[in-house]
């Protein structure tokens, strides 16, 4: 029988629908990754065909926008926000709107075309969290910017190149999505004078059903109100509001975490496309006490039809406790 499900940060109500019963084999992948490596401006040796770098880590002894690095950081050639300008803000009778500022940067995570996050060695993905971290570091000094993320659209399909990458957003507002988070979590924190997300860790590692991994220091689980089938969070045990401020010993544990994740997600649903979105807090400490980083991780195995667009509800075909024991359980290298 279906069941509603509340997402205890979002207010949002989520159906999980068990009947429609769906196995990770159900899930077919649709589009196959074309080999666009012959064009690929993110490989090493072509970077005269992207913007100027922004931050690399590389070789020493070896040129800024040439060969030798292992990770790259670029403005996108094409971005939805420029660092250009004043926000300009406006209205326009009852309507408001102000000038799109802001960054939009790639992470190329690796000079090799055909790497990726859950085949990559430990120490690549460790690289690329440094990278994130110092970027957004710097980023943070701007004191235009409320907020950023990272954001990783990973499949043909999703992005314009199949070159292993990723995009750190920054911008002059909050997002709306981010707003709906904070105000559950402040909301929690005042009647309960305890953070939502630490309380979260706390009941999954007591439930054990929707737990899908764990190392000293971050924990993996499918929600309980997961919107879509074999969605993932990872978040970091201790309380944490700042991801640009992780600590230097848990960026190692952090790369564990997430390439195990995604080690997990490929063995059960290989080649599957998926997104995944770094929320970190707001660029104030305004909300240090009752807001958590942490990291969503959500495989594109359904579409939403318009009874999700009309009513707000997600209709999850697999519970997340089924995609949680699939997932814990499939034996990984």
């Amino acid at each position: 029988m279906p069941q509603l499900r509340k997402d205890p940060i979002l207010k949002q109500w989520v159906i999980i629908s068990p009947e429609r019963g769906k196995r990770p084999s159900d899930y077919k992948k649709t589009i196959e990754e074309p080999d666009d490596s012959a064009e690929c401006p993110f490989c090493e040796g072509k970077e005269h065909l992207t913007p100027n770098e922004t931050l690399s880590f590389r070789t020493a002894g070896t040129d800024a926008n040439k060969k030798g690095w292992w990770v790259r950081i670029i403005p996108d050639s094409e971005p939805i926000l420029r660092p250009e300008g004043e926000p300009g803000r406006e209205g326009f009778g009852m309507f408001d709107a102000m000038n799109s500022i802001g960054v939009h940067e790639v992470v190329i995570e690796s000079p090799n075309h055909n790497s990726r996050i859950h085949n990559a060695t430990n120490d690549q993905v460790r690289e690329i969290i440094w990278a994130y971290k110092q970027r957004l570091l710097e980023i943070k000094k701007n004191p235009s910017y409320k907020h950023f993320m990272v954001v990783k659209n990973s499949g043909a399909g999703l992005s314009n190149f199949t070159h292993s990458h990723s995009h750190i957003i920054a911008t002059p507002i909050i997002p709306k999505r981010v707003e709906e988070e904070i105000e559950g979590a402040r909301e929690y924190y005042h009647y309960h004078d305890r953070c939502l997300f630490c309380d979260i860790v706390k009941q999954e590692q007591k439930d054990q059903m929707r737990l899908v991994y764990e190392n000293d220091q971050f924990i993996v689980f499918c929600p309980f109100a997961s919107r879509f089938p074999f969605e993932m969070q990872i978040m970091p045990k201790s309380h944490q509001p700042f991801f640009e401020m992780i600590e230097n010993n848990l960026v190692q544990t952090f790369a564990d975490a997430l390439q195990n994740t995604l080690k997990r997600q490929e063995a059960v649903l290989p080649g599957q496309p998926y997104n995944m979105v770094l929320h970190t807090s707001p660029c104030s400490d305004s909300y240090k006490d009752f807001y958590h980083w942490h990291v969503e991780i959500i495989p594109k195995l359904t579409k939403v039809a318009g009874f999700e667009w009309g009513s707000g509800f997600y209709i999850n075909p697999t519970t997340p406790e089924d995609a949680a024991k699939a997932l814990r359980d499939i034996a990984i290298k």
